[in-house]
């Protein structure tokens, strides 16, 4: 590159600062994230959908054996790719991506590289569009989030300004993504920032108008989902089928999230086959579950390729009554095992159409029980069959994003924004919010937050409180040392001791570790005065060990700590308690309680 080229490049962001205040720039190019990110949505939208449907054609246009093939090998392929290049290259890029941009806004002070981004945005096109079985907006989110990182260094150098821009592309993407400017700016709020601010709100919502604005021009104003029901709804007796539906919703969610987090941990755990080779064996039996579910739902009267790729189809059907519960039922099931095989092996995807087509599907299959309990017992104000099934899949698909991705007033907006329809407002938020309260009390940490605990990642930032003296409702995650210097079970006494003469840092205690899992503690006196020639294992061998997750209140550590009569406790990951996050002692503690006192 030349010098002149260079120079250029630099001179650029100094004319704005030298034309516009902070204010003006930081407006001027939340009007330049907006316009990016919704090209990135609607590019990411239209590859994917495209490059699916090049595969099925080129499938469908071969012999019976030739159809299989190309079918389980594209997605073994796309598979291949990302694991080869998440190995190489592109290490952020498994996964949705949402988790990702958390760390990188609260961890890296919003730094995320271009680099990542267009990995990430090759990656997914790639992944979904050869027929994996995840879905499109969280790496919309993420390339978006680069985007606006990117404008921020750019623009900025006031770190606070350049972090500020990541919200900004985030909002965008989700905008661009889902057709659903409102729910994006409600996404932005409840998943990634602390507390509603009306500083923030400015620049969020010009980005997301632009995005939605950009998004509309190219693919049109309709809703993503297209029900075709063009109904009014009356408020009446069966809308409360939105209460079976949410319970089931809030218990099937927490299992869902659990099974991807449980073979995910496995895999991790037991290395079964290299890194690189684990989104293909995933995609491989990706290939074999959407050919089971076209070759059975043809069986059952309309064969069905949704399995494959993001779905959308099978929604539009369910909505239009025109899937038979037999249908619903292996879609469900078939689908289910995809998404989570295909997250837990490492795929380039998201989690939010897989958990609205499950959703959908959990809810046309209640509308037609509903249906058929009409034909019994008939209930006033009924509007027929056709209607009541479409309406129980949009409820259904509320409550379980509600229940899944714990972002209850986002799911209700984004549903009735991909719909269209107004008029059943109530009974989604009714099912949404009894979801999202059982998964909450089923499993206090949301599925985003988990995969980060799960891959070692706290995120360093004290929750927003109403005053100092809530302090110790904090978690611990926010006051506990992440850097953990441990110790291995099987060194001996003699071999710890020089270790930790030439650590730099002394502790009162220290974790034992065994290939990573936490077997105990030990102090640095017990360690002093132990035999030389005997093992740690020995010290802590009937070690009844204490700890606390990420989630325990300042307050309840304190409590248990000083009850034990104990410095230090381990704090460990509320999904595997065998993995350590951190260590609390009574010195965080105090600190914390002295600068909060200062405040007050």
């Amino acid at each position: 590159m030349s010098k002149t080229s260079v120079k250029k490049r630099r001179s650029l962001p100094e004319w704005m600062r030298a034309r516009m205040d902070d204010q003006q720039r930081f407006l001027a190019l939340c009007i330049m994230c907006g316009l990016v990110c919704g090209l990135v949505g609607v590019g990411f939208h239209l590859a994917i959908h495209s490059l699916f449907d090049l595969v099925w054609q080129l499938a469908r246009s071969q012999s019976f054996w030739g159809f299989i093939g190309v079918m389980l090998l594209a997605p073994t392929l796309g598979g291949l790719i990302v694991g080869l290049a998440v190995q190489k290259w592109a290490p952020q890029c498994a996964g949705s991506g949402i988790p990702q941009t958390k760390a990188a806004y609260f961890n890296k002070g919003g730094h995320i590289s271009a680099f990542t981004g267009i990995w990430r945005f090759v990656l997914g096109i790639l992944y979904v569009g050869l027929g994996n079985s995840l879905g499109r907006e969280g790496p919309t989110v993420h390339v978006s989030a680069a985007v606006g990182s990117k404008i921020g260094r750019w623009g900025f150098r006031d770190p606070l300004r350049k972090q500020a821009m990541v919200p900004v592309g985030v909002a965008g993407g989700i905008a661009a993504a889902f057709n659903a400017p409102i729910a994006a700016i409600m996404f932005v709020f409840e998943e990634l920032l602390d507390d509603f601010s009306t500083k923030a709100l400015g620049g969020i919502a010009i980005a997301v108008v632009i995005a939605a604005t950009v998004s509309r021009m190219i693919l049109g104003a309709d809703p993503v989902v297209q029900t075709h029901l063009g109904l009014h709804y009356e408020t009446a007796l069966w809308m409360l089928v939105a209460i079976p539906l949410g319970i089931v919703a809030g218990l099937f969610g927490p299992l869902f999230t659990g099974s991807i987090l449980g073979l995910r941990q496995f895999l991790k755990s037991r290395k079964l086959m290299p890194l690189w080779l684990r989104p293909a064996s995933g995609g491989f039996v990706i290939g074999c579950l959407g050919l089971s579910a076209w070759f059975l739902t043809g069986m059952l009267g309309h064969q069905t390729k949704d399995v494959f790729s993001v779905g959308y189809e099978s929604l539009e059907l369910a909505f239009e009554s025109k899937l038979a519960f037999g249908v619903l039922a292996v879609l469900f099931v078939l689908k289910g095992i995809a998404v989570v095989i295909n997250y837990a092996t490492g795929g380039s995807g998201g989690l939010f159409s897989p958990t609205l087509f499950l959703g959908g599907m959990i809810g046309g299959m209640t509308g037609i029980g509903l249906a058929e309990l009409q034909k019994l017992f008939p209930l006033p104000g009924y509007p027929g069959d056709q209607h009541v099934i479409g309406a129980c899949v949009l409820l259904g698909m509320g409550s379980l994003f509600g229940s899944v991705i714990r972002n209850p007033l986002t799911s209700l907006i984004m549903i009735f924004e991909m719909t269209g329809t107004y008029s059943l407002i109530l009974p989604l938020m009714g099912g949404n919010l009894i979801a999202w309260a059982i998964a909450s009390r089923l499993g206090s940490v949301s599925i985003y937050n988990a995969l980060l605990l799960q891959d070692g990642i706290s995120l360093r930032h004290l929750p927003s409180y109403r005053g100092a003296q809530d302090y110790a409702k904090l978690p611990v995650s926010t006051i506990m040392t992440h850097d953990v210097e441990g110790l291995s079970l099987n060194a001996t006494i003699e071999e710890t001791r020089n270790e930790l003469r030439t650590r730099t840092e002394r502790h009162h205690g220290y974790p034992v570790l065994d290939d990573g899992r936490l077997c105990g503690i030990v102090t640095r006196a017990e360690i002093q005065q132990a035999a030389p020639d005997s093992h740690l294992s020995d010290l802590i061998a009937n070690q009844k060990l204490f700890v606390v997750d990420t989630n325990c209140s300042i307050r309840d550590a304190a409590n248990h700590l000083i009850s034990r009569d104990f410095q230090q406790v381990p704090v460990v990951s509320p999904t595997n308690r065998e993995k350590i996050a951190g260590i609390l002692t009574l010195n965080d503690i105090s600190r914390q309680q002295n600068a909060s006192d200062e405040t007050i």
